[in-house]
C-alpha cells in the first residue's frame, strides 16, 4: 500500500510539473522566442553536455564553450575532460581533435545540412518550422518544454526528436537531441552572454 501512494505521488508531482500548453499559450511563446531569435547576432556560452548510452551506467559528462555569429558561424569547444573543437563554417565541418585536423564538406550532403541548420536554430530558439517538425508545447514550471520530431523520414532516422528547454525570457538553457535507440544527448547552457563583440578569429579552423 504505501508503494502505490509513493507511485501516485511521484506520478502526480510529474504531471504537476509538466503540462500541455494551450494555443495561445503556445503562440505568445513562439511569438517571444522568434521575436528574441532574430535580435542575436552574437552568442557566447559555457555548455555542459550529458550522453547518455542505455548500455553505460552513468552519463559521459563533458563542457567547453559555444560561440555564433550570425548569420552561420558556430564553434563548439570541449575542455574536459579533453579538448576538441567542432566548426561549422561556410558549409564545411572543421575539426581539431587535439591538434589533429579534419574538414567535412556539408554543402553536398543533405544531412549534414539539415543538422547543421538544426544546430543553427536550436541554439537562437528559431526551430518553429512546422513543415519541418511535429511540435508539441508544455509548461514546465516556471520554463517550458517544446518537442520537435521531424517530418522527413530519412532524417529522423538518425534523430527522433529534439527537445528545447526555454526560460521565462525565451532564451534556450537546455536543448536535448534524442536518438531512435532512445540514447541521447543533453547539453545545458550557463554564462550566456548575447551580442558581445566576439572576433572572427575565434572562428578561425
Amino acid at each position: 500500500m504505501r508503494n502505490i501512494i509513493y507511485i501516485l505521488f511521484f506520478m502526480g508531482a510529474v504531471l504537476h510539473a509538466q503540462t500541455k500548453m494551450s494555443t495561445a499559450e503556445s503562440a505568445t511563446l513562439k511569438a517571444k522566442v522568434k521575436t528574441q531569435a532574430t535580435t542575436i547576432k552574437t552568442l557566447l556560452s559555457d555548455f555542459t553536455q550529458y550522453k547518455h548510452l542505455d548500455f553505460l551506467s552513468n552519463d559521459i559528462k563533458s563542457s567547453g564553450k559555444l560561440s555564433f555569429k550570425s548569420p552561420d558561424l558556430v564553434k563548439w569547444e570541449y575542455t574536459t575532460p579533453f579538448k576538441y573543437a567542432v566548426l561549422f563554417k561556410n558549409e564545411t565541418l572543421f575539426i581539431n581533435d587535439e591538434g589533429k585536423k579534419s574538414n567535412i564538406d556539408i554543402g553536398s550532403n543533405k544531412m549534414f545540412k539539415q543538422l547543421n541548420t538544426l544546430i543553427i536554430n536550436s541554439v537562437k530558439g528559431d526551430l518553429f518550422d512546422e513543415n519541418e517538425f511535429d511540435i508539441t508545447y508544455f509548461k514546465d514550471g516556471a520554463n517550458s518544454k517544446v518537442y520537435f520530431s521531424p517530418k522527413d523520414k530519412k532524417f529522423s532516422k538518425y534523430i527522433k526528436a529534439f527537445q528545447i528547454l526555454f526560460n521565462e525570457m525565451g532564451d534556450v538553457v537546455e536543448l536535448k537531441m534524442i536518438e531512435p535507440s532512445e540514447d541521447y544527448t543533453k547539453i545545458v547552457f550557463s554564462n550566456r552572454a548575447v551580442n558581445t563583440n566576439l572576433s572572427d578569429a575565434i572562428f578561425n579552423q
